[in-house]
């Protein structure tokens, strides 16, 4: 595939390419976003095209005027995980003196919500004129929210960014100086947090120094940088560097591309979301729309509305996958009609659960669990569809073959066979025979005893004709038939009856058991959330901490007493979230709600 523009920007005015978005919603693997940012004409596009391994792909210009408009995306198998899909998104470069600046922020931050590692590219050296021009960085809490309705202290408390921000790279090109400090050789990260130490003063200059450098450490904890030589020596390569083969470009810029690469390649993590939600391109999409959207309307992307608006769109898909993985297993495993209510009900156990596990895998933040309510309704609703066709299948089938053991039977009937003296006896083995033919037949199935008893009341007739006209039989002989015929027609009915029963325990044990596994589904997706918001917390706790120790180090005490405070409220939150009754409670709830949801619905009975 080539690249493709996700994002337009016209006149100031973002749009989404529909085509891009059909792309994306192709994609069902977890994706590795790599976005990169910084000054036009630095040549981002070039070092994003060496990522994907082509000299060819994002366009490269040779003039001063700007070639990539709006966000560019390039996705490709990922070239060490096979279960993901890598996307590189080239984006607009800052500081074009043809647009508004305002653009630039906004393209900027899209960058930083797409992407799982954003890469900053700058030229020459990490100095403070190099800090200033990434300004962008210290309007992040302007541009973005994580919350719809944010409390007090929400723009204040920048770490909460850390749960959901990328990791940040900071690639210098061209870079001439050498790697020293106080005539000591220091490496590449070890440079770049030099650059990004605080001075301890209130001057107002020294704090318009600070800010882009608190920002950064703010909001991104896991820091790299990466050093590159000219990629070679004249004008005339460097404006044709695309057209150049890898052994005629310098030595050094070779190496340090390919080291960049596999870097990119085995540490760029998934794209997550808060509490770990995974991004796949099906989620992508719908996230660039929704960011996009609240630019053009002249609010703030927020990560609260765009997760809450995704997780309606993928919890009503993965209802319905659910469902339809339900009825296409129960399709292929039943073979109508079964032998017993039961084997039914044991195969929609088994296909149930395998279908609360599909819905477990593709949804998240079900809040109150309204969608799998829904799906316990479709469930149920599908499963008395299969009972009654169960049903159904049964009926037919045992109104064919009796019809069949009948004939014989209808057929002597008919020609006067049993109205002579001993007739009744004759016709009480021949029907007894028909009965225990029909028993031997195999997988009759629920309607069995009911198609037979519906028989032999359709007989009664013709038995009390034939025992009133033989005359081998005495009135007496005749009464205690009667009464024998009767008590065999009740004794039939009180079975059928037992059966209703027996069957309509057996259903509610089955939707017993069906609740019992959505709860306990339920709970161990809990769990999984729960551990997932507890290492998020755990590394916002980590990076508090480490703030912390800078600021101390640097002699800010005020803002290092300002974190130990954030620093108990959140190990005090952290604890809260691994209390077990905090679990318990959700699980209870969750529970209570579904289990009323269900047992709610009116009951479908066996129809006698």
């Amino acid at each position: 595939m080539d690249p493709i523009c996700l994002v337009e920007n016209q006149k100031n005015q973002l749009s989404v390419n529909p085509e891009a978005l059909k792309i994306l919603d192709q994609i069902s693997q977890p994706l590795v976003v790599v976005a990169t940012v910084g000054l036009y004409r630095t040549g981002k596009s070039y070092l994003m095209n060496r990522l994907a391994g082509q000299s060819h792909g994002f366009h490269l210009g040779s003039t001063v005027r700007s070639e990539t408009k709006g966000i560019w995306m390039w996705c490709m198998p990922h070239p060490s995980k096979e279960s993901c899909t890598l996307v590189l998104l080239d984006t607009e470069g800052l500081g074009n003196v043809e647009k508004d600046s305002k653009n630039d922020l906004w393209i900027f931050a899209l960058a930083v919500l797409l992407s799982s590692t954003f890469i900053y590219n700058g030229m020459n050296s990490i100095n403070n004129q190099a800090l200033q021009q990434l300004h962008y960085v210290t309007e992040l809490t302007e541009l973005i929210r994580t919350k719809s309705s944010p409390s007090s202290d929400e723009v204040e408390d920048s770490a909460k960014f850390v749960s959901f921000f990328p990791d940040f790279i900071w690639t210098v090109r061209d870079f001439t100086l050498e790697l020293e400090l106080d005539g000591n050789s220091i490496t590449e990260d070890e440079y770049l947090e030099n650059a990004l130490k605080l001075i301890p003063d209130e001057d107002p200059q020294i704090q318009s120094f600070n800010l882009p450098r608190e920002c950064i450490r703010k909001f991104f904890p896991k820091r790299k940088c990466f050093i590159f030589d000219r990629p070679a020596s004249n004008k005339k390569q460097l404006l044709h560097l695309e057209e150049m083969p890898d052994n005629q470009l310098d030595e050094n810029f070779q190496k340090q591309s390919k080291d960049f690469c596999s870097y990119i390649y085995t540490h760029a993590k998934t794209k997550t979301l808060k509490e770990g939600i995974t991004v796949t391109g099906k989620r992508l999409g719908p996230l660039v729309e929704a960011y996009v959207n609240a630019i053009n309307s002249g609010s703030v992307p927020c990560l609260e509305n765009a997760v809450i608006t995704l997780a309606q769109r993928e919890n009503s898909a993965a209802v319905q996958k659910a469902a339809d993985h339900y009825s296409e297993q129960m399709a292929q495993r039943l073979s109508l009609p079964t032998e017993t209510l039961q084997e039914l009900l044991e195969v929609h156990a088994a296909c149930e659960k395998e279908a609360i596990a599909v819905f477990m895998e593709h949804s998240f933040k079900d809040e109150n669990q309204d969608f799998q309510k829904k799906l316990v309704i479709m469930i149920e609703k599908k499963k008395d569809d299969f009972l009654l066709q169960n049903e159904e299948a049964s009926d037919r089938y045992c109104q064919a073959e009796l019809k069949k053991l009948s004939e014989p039977l209808k057929m002597s009937i008919s020609e006067g066979t049993f109205f002579v003296p001993g007739g009744h006896h004759c016709y009480l083995e021949a029907r007894n025979k028909l009965e225990e033919n029909y028993k031997l037949i195999p997988r009759k199935g629920v309607k069995a005893n009911q198609v037979l008893q519906s028989f032999l009341q359709s007989q009664a007739g013709e038995e009390a004709a034939i025992l009133q006209a033989d005359q081998a039989l005495t009135d007496a002989d005749k009464a205690m038939a009667e009464e024998r015929t009767k008590r065999q027609a009740a004794e039939m009915k009180q079975d059928l009856l037992t059966q209703k029963l027996n069957d309509e325990k057996q259903k509610m044990e089955a939707q017993e058991r069906s609740h019992k596994e959505h709860v306990a589904q339920l709970k161990e997706k809990f769990n999984m959330e729960r551990k997932n918001l507890i290492r998020e917390q755990e590394a916002v706790l980590e990076h508090k901490l480490k703030m912390q120790e800078q600021m101390l180090t640097e002699g800010f005490e005020r803002k290092a007493g300002e974190l130990h405070i954030q620093i108990l409220q959140l190990q005090k939150e952290i604890e809260r979230i691994k209390d077990d009754k905090f679990l318990e409670t959700l699980r209870i709830v969750s529970g209570i709600s579904l289990m009323l949801l269900a047992f709610s619905r009116p009951k479908v009975f066996n129809r006698i």
